[in-house]
């Protein structure tokens, strides 16, 4: 089921006309769409911070909306334009990790290579594919077009280090996703991760330059002002933080650093 609402996340900011390009194309074909602003102030090229900023926020959608990425420093060359569709909506983008977090994190039940030259403007340039060719395609699919008709289904999507997780029953290794303007420590372990782990009410976890015994909490305030602690925030990550401090300056860790959980 597909539904008129789109969301867009680019790395384009607001200066340029870009962003309004975009949003003309999608209404010169859908002219009912309601368009959806998540953010257009991602880091230039920053693929992993565009990848956490769109994972944060399609759960609030309604079922079938059609979620556009696009922080694209390959634009141009062989990566691929995928269509992704999920239990609870589409994503649209590059192939290139930008789209992994969010989908794996509602289901992945098809992809679609966009090849189907009709389906995109007549002219594309070879650096503004947001508007050639995937503001096009998000138009066409909240039109009712159908997935299949967009190209050939594949079977994987590019899985960026910071999206995917190593482990065994007894042990999960991962990474520092983002850090948050509070310093908070957000991994790239989601609730599934905390389950199967078995965390109850203790994370046994090593940084870079430690490793921890904390308490794993449902709030920040669950322990004295400046205590370190664990929860899953509110996007539904696995986080290390201090209470009224900086656990990232505290620990000395960056986004990218490992970080390992330990069963107890």
């Amino acid at each position: 089921m597909t539904s008129h609402i789109i969301t867009l996340t680019t790395d384009f900011g607001l200066k340029d006309a870009y962003v309004a390009e975009m949003k003309a194309v999608i209404l010169g074909i859908c002219a009912n769409a309601t368009i959806v602003d998540i953010t257009h102030d991602i880091e230039k090229f920053n693929i992993r911070k565009g990848a956490y900023i769109l994972a944060s926020a399609p759960s609030y959608f309604p079922e079938g909306t059609i979620h556009l990425a696009v922080v694209d420093p390959g634009v141009g060359t062989g990566r691929q334009a995928i269509l992704i569709q999920t239990k609870h909506g589409y994503f649209v983008g590059p192939n290139n990790g930008v789209l992994a977090l969010a989908a794996n994190s509602q289901v992945i039940e098809h992809i679609y290579e966009i090849t189907n030259r009709k389906l995109m403007l007549p002219k594309i340039s070879n650096t503004f594919h947001g508007r050639d060719v995937f503001a096009p395609a998000v138009a066409h699919l909240a039109n009712g077009t159908l997935p299949t008709e967009f190209g050939q289904e594949i079977h994987e999507i590019v899985t960026p280090e910071f999206a995917k997780i190593i482990g065994r029953k007894d042990m999960r290794g991962g990474e520092v996703l983002h850090v948050d303007g509070f310093g908070n420590i957000i991994t790239n372990f989601g609730e599934k991760e905390v389950e199967l782990m078995k965390i109850k009410q203790i994370v046994n976890v090593k940084l870079r330059n430690a490793r921890l015994k904390l308490k794993f909490c449902k709030a920040y305030a669950d322990v004295e002002s400046q205590k370190p602690l664990a929860l899953v925030g509110s996007h539904n990550f696995l986080e290390i933080s201090v209470n009224q401090g900086n656990a990232a300056e505290a620990f000395k860790i960056k986004r990218g650093d490992k970080v390992t959980l330990y069963r107890s």
